[in-house]
């Protein structure tokens, strides 16, 4: 299995990067993996993590939730019911961010299509990119969706598309920069780029510490502050414009969070603890769980 030493800073390329935490991969192979974290410009990210030809074996589990549409155990029925509150505002969000009630949207990482379906309804042409087989395969079984794999990407028109969406998937790109650059060439020149990932410097980082869910090493290959995630966009010709809460998220990450710290989920805990990271990012944008960048080209 090969695996990936970073000598220097996946974003800044600078060598001042030092061991941080060890966690361990609770949802699937049980291993633990050390995250280090650069003095520069504040990423976290996961050290030795398995190369892409060996990645794939860490995403075989049948909850792995963006990759079905499962509803075992109370945890994923609770996830299933806030999604279809979330698509509905993520589609809200596409307009009113690009000034388009209709356009061309590419998601990249879509899962099972269930946000392109809300787009398609709203009359937008749509495009998604999907390494899993069985999301491609559910995509076209539920919403009649031909979903590409990521392969196309090289191939995509520049200048094609007025929004491009990645919910939850940049930390888990092996090659960030130039997937960036890509992504910039086939936006329009007044498109955006809508960027949603968590956010280790909130409150529920702090409360679960090394059972933080959104850790969910060694998927996620970075862990993200506003200010590294503002770094790499600087460095690849984007601005980021605006950044916005994902309220939901700090309630889903507590829930899973105390089920890897106490072997069962604790959900008046979670709650409180959502409650409380919640109320600190209304103070602090930055301290919210999961953020959405809206990026411009620069």
């Amino acid at each position: 299995m090969g695996r990936i030493h970073h000598e220097e800073c996946p974003v800044c390329g600078k060598k001042n990067i030092n061991p941080l935490l060890t966690v361990t991969d609770h949802s699937v192979s049980k291993e633990n993996f050390v995250i280090w974290q650069c003095a520069d410009c504040s990423l976290r990210f996961t050290q030795d993590v398995p190369d892409e030809a060996s990645i794939a074996a860490y995403y075989n589990s049948p909850d792995y939730i963006s990759h079905s549409n499962t509803n075992n155990g109370f945890i994923n029925k609770t996830y299933q019911k806030v999604k279809l509150y979330t698509l509905e505002e993520k589609a809200k969000l596409i307009r009113a961010k690009t000034g388009k009630d209709t356009g061309t949207l590419l998601d990249m990482g879509c899962g099972t299509g269930a946000f392109l379906n809300v787009m398609v309804q709203k009359g937008w042409k749509v495009q998604g990119i999907e390494p899993d087989y069985d999301a491609r395969k559910m995509a076209r079984d539920l919403y009649r969706l031909e979903v590409d794999e990521p392969s196309v990407l090289p191939q995509l028109a520049p200048g094609s598309f007025d929004a491009i969406t990645l919910w939850h998937v940049l930390e888990h790109v092996h090659h960030l920069h130039g997937y960036l650059a890509k992504l910039k060439d086939t936006l329009t020149p007044d498109g955006r780029l809508f960027i949603a990932v968590p956010n280790y410097q909130s409150l529920d980082a702090a409360v679960y510490r090394l059972q933080w869910a959104a850790y969910d090493v060694p998927r996620h290959l970075y862990h993200f502050s506003p200010k590294a995630l503002e770094e790499l966009m600087k460095r690849n010709g984007l601005n980021v414009v605006e950044k916005k809460a994902m309220w939901f998220d700090s309630f889903y990450i507590s829930l899973l969070s105390s089920k890897y710290k106490n072997g069962k989920p604790n959900y008046f805990g979670s709650i409180v603890a959502g409650l409380r990271s919640n109320a600190l990012a209304l103070i602090d944008n930055d301290r919210c769980s999961s953020l959405i960048y809206i990026i411009a080209k620069a």
